[in-house]
């Protein structure tokens, strides 16, 4: 597609009077840096698109209508005619922790997001998220990173900070300082706790301790993140993890909101899922979700198979239970490791391993000799391994998406799934374009202003005037995913420019290397914080 680059020269002296797209306002009338110009414009607001040009002085956005009627001059225009121009996209749940946090500086530009036309990523997700949010965003900030970031204070970091991986309960000093730690990160910007509670060593946290964790978010103003105790019939069962979920969240006074949303293994009661969420909205909870478009999950092969008893003390002390004549023999009857799961897992990330990376765990059963739990056994030894598992169902995706308190996100990493590179292209393609769940205007929505009104992002996730001049423009028909289960690491197309904070980050479907990202800390309602 042709795409044309105007460069004009300008003058510096302020025009008097701008006119904003058919709203009979005035503006103050400027010259700009950047304008984005005849693009078909989705403000994430909901409503129809339009055709309009969007001008941009330092990070903000101060023009939004007709440029040519209005005289306005720009540095640098980029032509979007034919392209669909959005906020850019926010997503929910991702863990590029690692690559914000890297000394590389192309690994903190996070390509894999950017060129899916995401601009602010969420982390601190599954209750990983560490409580020195200061410290973090400050390194992130001098360093230099891609994208925007907002992130959660872990309630499994702080556990392991107070408890380590033991499986007990905290005594009350040791509470108090698993709440201290929640109330500092909190303090530093941290927009709420996230929790991973079907992960050991969080899954050994009761109820009460969790709420009395997370009422330090809630008297704060944050949300409670949570990946349920139980997301299909693997201990508890989803219904009953779902309403500890809401528990936490009425005790704890923190509006609730769960992570990829989905229902795993065995029966798919999604309608019962959805109709008890809906109960409580209907209640006066504040309850949304995230959801990524794949009916394949990722996780390590330990949480999947592994007893949560057998993993007491971390990795170190598992390993040594596979050594036990006794302890292997009662993970063998716990594990729960069916016939069926084995079909279903895959092995996507096993460093010291390469040759069994893409096998089926029944495959490495069949192929060894042994039952899957000892073939699992075999992985877990010489690796901690990761794994892809196909255990969602497409009815059950398409009966949450459509929901008007789901918003997009990717549960995304730097390999192991596609999802980490391809999530927003997919949802494109396959529930926007082809099967029609979703229209562009609620796909743009759903991934921008809705998710920056759910998590308090100030003047971000809409093109409004005054707002951060996060955008991407993409091309509607090139846009679409690269990666998949076997090669998760390749590139997504048809992202054409990418503007973080007003700069440049992609251009005609490039990388320009600038790293223009911010952290975007959260500001707690006064008097709650030292």
């Amino acid at each position: 597609m042709l795409r044309t680059l105007l460069k004009t020269s300008v003058a510096a002296a302020a025009i008097t009077c701008l006119v904003g797209a058919g709203n009979g306002r005035s503006q103050p009338k400027r010259d700009v840096d950047l304008l984005i110009a005849h693009g078909t414009v989705y403000a994430g607001d909901g409503n129809r698109p339009t055709v309009t040009d969007i001008g941009i002085v330092g990070d903000r956005i101060v023009f939004v209508g007709d440029s040519a009627k209005a005289g306005i001059q720009a540095r640098k225009t980029l032509d979007a005619k034919g392209l669909m121009v959005m906020p850019g996209l926010i997503d929910a749940h991702t863990h590029a922790d690692e690559e914000l946090a890297s000394p590389d500086s192309a690994k903190r530009l996070v390509a894999r997001q950017v060129m899916q036309g995401v601009t602010t990523s969420i982390v601190g997700v599954d209750g990983d998220g560490t409580p020195d949010i200061k410290a973090a965003f400050d390194r992130m900030e001098q360093a230099g990173i891609g994208q925007n970031v907002a992130a959660y204070v872990g309630f499994g970091a702080i556990r392991e900070r107070v408890l380590r991986n033991d499986a007990r309960a905290p005594t009350p000093a040791e509470l108090q300082a698993m709440q201290a730690l929640a109330a500092k990160g909190m303090c530093e910007g941290a927009i709420g706790l996230s929790a991973g509670l079907f992960y050991a060593p969080q899954s050994f946290a009761s109820t009460e301790e969790v709420i009395a964790v997370a009422r330090e978010a809630g008297k704060r103003g944050g949300l409670y993140d949570t990946h349920q105790r139980d997301e299909g019939d693997s201990s508890v069962g989803v219904m009953p993890s779902l309403e500890e979920a809401l528990r936490i969240s009425r005790e704890s006074g923190a509006p609730l909101h769960l992570a990829h949303i989905k229902v795993s293994g065995g029966p798919h009661p999604m309608g019962d899922l959805v109709d008890r969420i809906e109960a409580a909205r209907a209640k006066g909870q504040k309850v949304t979700a995230d959801q990524y478009p794949w009916t394949a999950a990722n996780t390590a092969l330990d949480a999947a198979i592994m007893p949560r008893w057998a993993q007491d003390g971390g990795r170190a002390a598992m390993l040594e239970r596979f050594e036990d004549p006794a302890a292997l023999a009662k993970i063998r009857a716990d594990s729960g490791l069916t016939p069926v799961l084995a079909r279903a897992i895959m092995i996507s990330g096993a460093p010291h391993q390469p040759a069994i990376v893409g096998k089926r765990l029944s495959e490495l059963a069949a192929n060894w000799g042994v039952e899957p739990i000892d073939a699992a056994i075999r992985v877990l030894k010489g690796d901690d391994a990761e794994i892809v598992v196909f255990v969602m169902n497409e009815a059950d995706i398409v009966r949450a998406m459509t929901r008007p308190w789901v918003m997009s996100s990717s549960d995304g990493a730097d390999g192991g799934h596609p999802r980490g590179y391809a999530s927003y292209p997919r949802l494109w393609q396959n529930y926007v374009v082809a099967q029609r769940v979703l229209t562009p205007v609620q796909f743009v929505h759903r991934s921008t202003g809705f998710e920056a009104d759910t998590f308090g992002l100030t003047a971000r996730g809409y093109i409004r005037l005054g707002y951060f001049a996060d955008i991407a423009v993409i091309d509607p028909a090139a846009y679409r995913a690269s990666a998949t289960y076997t090669e998760p690491q390749l590139l997504s197309a048809g992202v054409i420019d990418v503007i973080v904070n007003g700069g440049v980050e992609v251009e005609g479907g490039k990388p320009t290397g600038l790293l223009s990202g911010r952290a975007l800390r959260k500001t707690p309602p006064a008097g709650t914080c030292p």
